[in-house]
């Protein structure tokens, strides 16, 4: 066998001298990885201070209010998309700051820009509400006291006996409010994509569907689970039957269908003075576009247009110097016996009451693979003065 210098095996001495250089190398590169480490943690902790400040100093703190909406938006959204309501719940969302709340049974009132987005296409939307009065109120109805009784009176001379006279009486009228509803429904992919505005889409088409049906029942609802119109109420032609409370006086074009074969724009004028004086000075017409392309052609004995168009953008065309309100859900002149316009101080003569809140409810189960969004909101309407409202009827 060989030996070493030393006097053991030549084969163990060279195998051990390789453990020892081995465990001395993994001890060396520990060591080495143990330094690296130390030292991107060092620099990882200055970029990440250096980032810090630099985001300090470059972007201005959001208010404690824009914080908020932000994050109850990204709320709003996740419970739309997914039904989670633990972020709203999380955040303290419910009731206090943002006036929105959970309701018992899973009702949700949507979050401020949502409603704001409703509102205005609600308001912009060609509506009686644009010129009617229109209160908020948190019951279930809202009463409008009216006294529209005049008191008697008499002359009397230095020794005549004073004789009692009629007290005016104040009468009540109530005004329901009725449930508007909408059931809009989404895709469940759809509304997982993130890059879907829900906001948008969702205000969209429940102010669609709000404006159009509040529209038509502020015309001409039967009062019946909805609004009142005004023109469901009695109505009385003028030149035959004194006009009296409860009724909407009208006066008639001569012409089934249609205006009077001459003098045509005469009964304009006598619609606009069957109206008293007081209610003319914040009166409008109102009537739809097929029947404002009629009068738009009319001109007075001296060859002047009675219809002008308004000077500034956005400000509302005029017909005998009263401004024309065009809303689509009056009667056209050719249906049977239609009271195509109207014409009348809509801020006395009809009242709009209608409760603030908007309530959502998300349904993933009754139409699957799509969600249902049960949108409701309440609101009534009524005749709060039937001397402010006048009715041109197109019959004979």
């Amino acid at each position: 066998m060989t030996t070493s210098d030393t006097g053991g095996p030549v084969g163990v001495t060279a195998a051990g001298e390789v453990k020892s250089a081995l465990v001395g190398l993994m001890s060396d590169l520990t060591d080495f990885r143990t330094e690296i480490t130390e030292h991107l943690q060092a620099q990882d902790e200055r970029l990440t201070m250096l980032d810090r400040k630099t985001a300090f100093a470059t972007r201005p703190a959001l208010s404690v209010a824009a914080e908020t909406d932000l994050s109850h938006k990204t709320a709003f959204g996740g419970y739309l998309r997914s039904g989670d309501d633990s972020a709203l719940r999380g955040l303290e969302l419910e009731g206090k700051a943002l006036n929105t709340a959970v309701d018992a049974n899973g009702g949700y009132l949507v979050d401020p820009q949502t409603s704001e987005m409703i509102q205005s296409v609600l308001q912009s939307t060609a509506s009686v509400r644009a010129v009617a009065t229109v209160v908020n109120v948190d019951a279930t109805s809202y009463d409008v006291l009216v006294d529209h009784n005049d008191m008697d009176h008499v002359w009397a001379s230095e020794t005549s006996n004073l004789t009692e006279t009629t007290t005016p009486q104040i009468d009540r009228i109530t005004i329901s409010l009725h449930e508007l509803s909408a059931l809009p429904k989404a895709s469940q992919r759809l509304l997982d994509d993130s890059a879907f505005n829900i906001e948008a889409w969702l205000a969209g088409r429940i102010a669609d569907k709000f404006a159009r049906a509040e529209a038509q029942a502020f015309i001409d609802g039967d009062g019946i689970d909805k609004p009142k119109g005004f023109l469901s109420h009695p109505q009385v032609d003028e030149s035959q039957t004194p006009w009296s409370w409860g009724n909407i006086g009208f006066v008639k074009t001569g012409n089934a269908g249609d205006f009077a074969q001459t003098n045509a724009a005469d009964s304009i004028i006598e619609l606009v003075y069957s109206l008293n004086a007081p209610y003319r000075a914040n009166a409008s017409f109102v009537m739809n576009s097929k029947t404002a392309g009629a009068v738009r052609k009319m001109k007075d004995a001296d060859g002047r247009f009675l219809w002008a168009d308004g000077l500034a953008s956005g400000e509302p065309a005029r017909l005998m110097g009263y401004p024309v309100l065009i809303a689509e859900e009056m009667p056209n002149v050719d249906d049977t016996d239609p009271a195509a316009i109207a014409f009348g101080d809509f801020a006395a003569g009809y009242t709009i009451a209608e409760r603030p809140d908007l309530r959502v409810l998300r349904d993933p189960f009754s139409a699957k693979p799509h969600v249902l969004f049960y949108a409701t909101k309440r609101v009534g309407g009524d005749v709060s003065d039937f001397a402010a409202i006048k009715l041109l009827k197109f019959s004979a």
